[in-house]
């Protein structure tokens, strides 16, 4: 949204306007921006006070702002060079925000001039550059007698000056730029003289030109339509606010869940609205259920047949997304991956299917069959008996296929373990009394605001497991600044002294405790490459088929590293060995570990029975041509030899660390076309079941017996349509405003927001919700997890994992059943 006039100037002294970005000199104080900063930018920047000076703060890379206002932060957003420097971190829906803004700034300030010019060509008299005959003279004297006889405290401003503020003259009192004496370097000079030029006092007019200047407006253009295009002008600031308030009103009255506006189509939508201009026609109950259902049908049917269009190129996995509704229900949304996108095929209520696996082969066979198995490389479902069971009867029906566990809920659960083992337990517990005290006292929330600079110590996740060693990373990142907050005099007196607060005093002990900080730090670093591999897992950035194998070696080495002793890490490697199941093979990640070009050192010299038996079996499996396995075979050593084609060129060594591994293979795998085309199909594929996001679409709806046969039809599309939707923007979706004591989010954060010294001794302020300053708009943004994982995979772990030496250990400790100490 264009920013309103109060905000089009910054609120910085005037000498500070032009020193450009500096970084923060001694401590900062976080000054509150009014409740009249509307522009879209405020969202994401902090107004701090620091060395007696006021300074706008970017919220991703803290970079300072003294000066060029609003305007010029959002360009800093926009990456837009010039005026301000790019922001290195801001997220990409944030930058496209701030795009839009800047262009509907310019594009009103267009249609402003547009409609001045064309008010001055109805409301001015045409201009004669003959010399005016004495009695035009004499008129205009005469007239302007009248005028100063006649004085008025009223100024009459000619309509096309209202418009145009440019030609207006400058206030009362106001002194031109060209006499504040301002001085600086050649970039402020031509500052100042676009500023003399804009705000300097028209030239003395001519004669003839004073005598149209001072003569009434035309009959067409009546007086009162000047004072009421100057009260239009005055209002025009409190648009914004009418805007939100009508929105409001409808979210509320209509029931819509408020995190509607983190919908990616959100703010395209009103930037429609907008652009129509007038009064645009409303849309009504039966458009939005036929005619407008029926395009977004269509529009959503064309996307996917571009998708269907890479499937016999790259192949597709078929994910099973299962989960219980509250109603006891159990549904099962299968879906379409390729890496040119996900795509939502249906909604199954699988009450009584998912008790057999007899019933279950049934369901996934039509399902195989409906994609087409010729396209399907694997199918992907939960990790239980019954769903093996169907999968090893899927793969003899379809021997070109794999049936595969789910491998986001297998490392999902290894943390969901993790946190039930007492070591882990004490510290989450720990962090919990921390959290749910702040969150719920005014005071505390306040000062963790101030010292924290605005940041949370809860921060998003995926599934309350992660939420867990997420949360936990995030506070001890931040343990100075807690360190800090809890040793201030602000709260000593006011959580600790008078009145004595026990949640205050138990968190400030915690937070002083040395110990629990040391156990704090084992804790993270020990789990911090399983949460990272769970969030890659998770990605729709690129497939993630290659990196699994290395990424749960990587988080095995963690462990052993932190802990040492064979008694206190085998527990966990007894809990990942477990969820993982050693004794079922996975050949798809075994292949997809031998083929990515990332570890092309690891395969080339000795490699574990284990990987290469599952390159073999994907061989004999994807590939029915027993002429073209034989020739994959002969490729196969000329690429662990490097002897051949490009593989041995600087270019392709170099892109092993920056390409995706299917676009490495296609660009440098020319010599050996056979594995090219088999590497493609498994390193296109994803590792997890999950779907779209499931909140507030009607599922169990579709369900419904009780419906009408048409009505359940159009349901189905609406689904279909809406799942699609979510699915195209996944990523986006993520990277979302995210507050943590929103109710919103109350299935992830769990418990981390209860107040547990509230619970026994009871609340020892009043709470009102409006006592609390409204939280930053922080997004949600992610960072790239892929390079965040290469980065962080050394030599020996690619050893390490190639040859499988880590089972091998001749450390015969203690019994490696014990409970594991920290």
């Amino acid at each position: 949204m264009a920013a309103t006039p109060a905000e089009a100037e910054p609120e910085v002294p005037a000498e500070e306007e032009d020193e450009g970005e500096e970084a923060a000199e001694g401590p900062e104080e976080i000054v509150p921006i009014g409740a009249q900063k509307h522009d879209p930018a405020w969202k994401h920047c902090l107004m701090v006070r620091s060395a007696g000076r006021v300074r706008l703060k970017c919220a991703y890379c803290g970079k300072h702002f003294l000066g060029g206002g609003i305007h010029r932060f959002k360009e800093h957003l926009a990456r837009r060079p010039g005026n301000a420097c790019c922001c290195p971190s801001v997220p990409a829906d944030v930058e496209g925000v701030m795009h839009r803004s800047l262009e509907e700034v310019a594009a009103k300030k267009l249609r402003k001039r547009s409609l001045a010019a064309a008010a001055g060509h109805h409301a001015a008299v045409p201009l004669s550059y003959t010399t005016p005959s004495p009695s035009a003279h004499n008129g205009a004297a005469a007239q302007a007698q009248v005028s100063g006889d006649m004085a008025s405290p009223i100024h009459m401003v000619p309509l096309n000056q209202v418009l145009d503020p440019r030609a207006a003259p400058p206030p009362l009192g106001e002194t031109p730029p060209s006499e504040m004496g301002w001085s600086g370097d050649t970039a402020t000079k031509r500052r100042k003289k676009a500023l003399a030029v804009r705000r300097a006092p028209a030239t003395p007019l001519a004669p003839q030109f004073q005598q149209q200047h001072l003569q009434p407006a035309p009959q067409t253009q009546p007086q009162h339509q000047t004072v009421m295009v100057a009260l239009d002008a005055d209002a025009a600031g409190s648009d914004k606010e009418k805007v939100c308030m009508a929105v409001g009103r409808f979210l509320y009255d209509a029931g819509v869940p408020l995190e509607a506006v983190n919908s990616v189509y959100f703010q395209p939508m009103i930037d429609a609205i907008a652009s129509a201009g007038g009064r645009p026609e409303v849309l009504s109950y039966h458009d939005l259920r036929g005619s407008i259902l029926k395009k977004s049908l269509d529009e959503v049917t064309t996307q996917l047949e571009f998708y269907k269009g890479s499937w016999t190129r790259t192949g597709c996995s078929v994910l099973a997304d299962e989960w219980t509704t509250d109603k006891g229900r159990t549904l099962m949304n299968f879906s379409v991956y390729c890496p040119e996108g996900t795509m939502f095929l249906k909604s199954v209520d699988a009450t009584g299917i998912v008790t057999s696996s007899d019933t279950l082969y049934e369901l996934l066979k039509s399902v195989v069959e409906e994609v087409g198995e010729i396209n399907v490389v694997q199918v992907i479902t939960k990790n239980s008996e019954v769903h093996a069971a169907a999968g090893k009867m899927l793969g003899e029906t379809f021997p070109t296929l794999f049936w595969s566990p789910c491998s986001f809920l297998c490392i999902d659960g290894m943390l969901e373990d993790f946190s039930k083992v007492k070591a882990v337990s004490d510290i989450i517990g720990h962090a919990k009394a921390i959290t749910g005290f702040i969150y719920n006292n005014a005071v505390a929330l306040s000062l963790m605001k101030k010292y924290l600079h605005g940041k949370d110590l809860i921060v998003p996740a995926e599934t309350r497991a992660a939420m867990n060693f997420v949360t936990l990373k995030n506070m001890y990142t931040l343990k100075e600044d807690l360190q800090a907050m809890v040793n201030s005099d602000e709260w000593i007196y006011s959580l600790c002294v008078l009145p004595k607060n026990p949640g205050g005093v138990e968190t400030s002990n915690i937070v002083n405790n040395l110990q629990v900080w040391s156990s704090w730090a084992v804790v993270v670093r020990a789990t911090e490459p399983l949460v990272h591999l769970l969030k890659l897992v998770d990605s729709n950035k690129r497939p993630a088929m290659g990196y699994v194998y290395a990424g749960l070696y990587q988080a095995k080495a963690a462990i052993k590293k932190e802990l040492v002793r064979k008694s206190d890490y085998m527990p966990y490697w007894n809990i990942i060995d477990q969820r993982w199941d050693k004794q079922m093979p996975r050949p798809l990640h075994s292949a997809g570990f031998f083929l990515n070009p990332l570890f092309f050192d690891g395969i080339r010299g000795d490699i574990s029975n284990q990987i290469f038996s599952g390159m073999l079996d994907c061989i004999e499996r994807l590939v029915s041509d027993v002429k073209i396995q034989d020739k994959i075979q002969k490729e196969l050593n000329m690429y662990r030899k490097d002897t051949v084609g490009d593989f041995r060129r600087q270019i392709a060594i170099r892109a092993r660390r920056t390409l995706p591994p299917a676009e490495w293979w296609y660009t440098y795998g020319g010599a050996c076309p056979n594995l090219t085309r088999l590497a493609v199909r498994i390193l296109s594929q994803t590792c997890s079941a999950k779907g779209c996001d499931r909140t507030h679409i009607p599922f169990e709806q579709i369900h419904d017996q009780r419906m009408n046969n048409f009505e359940r039809q159009r349901i189905r599309h609406l689904t279909f349509v809406q799942c699609n939707l979510r699915l195209q923007h996944r990523q986006q979706y993520k990277a979302k405003a995210f507050d943590p004591i929103s109710v919103d989010n109350i299935d992830i954060v769990d418990d981390w927001l209860v107040d547990r010294s509230a619970l026994s001794s009871g609340p020892t302020e009043q709470r009102n919700w409006m006592d609390i300053n409204q939280p930053f708009n922080w997004v949600a943004g992610l960072g790239d997890e892929f390079e965040s994982f290469i980065e962080g995979v050394a030599d020996e772990i690619v050893q390490g994992a190639s040859q499988g030496t880590q089972d091998d250990d001749d450390d015969d400790d203690d019994n490696s059943k014990d409970e594991p100490c920290l």
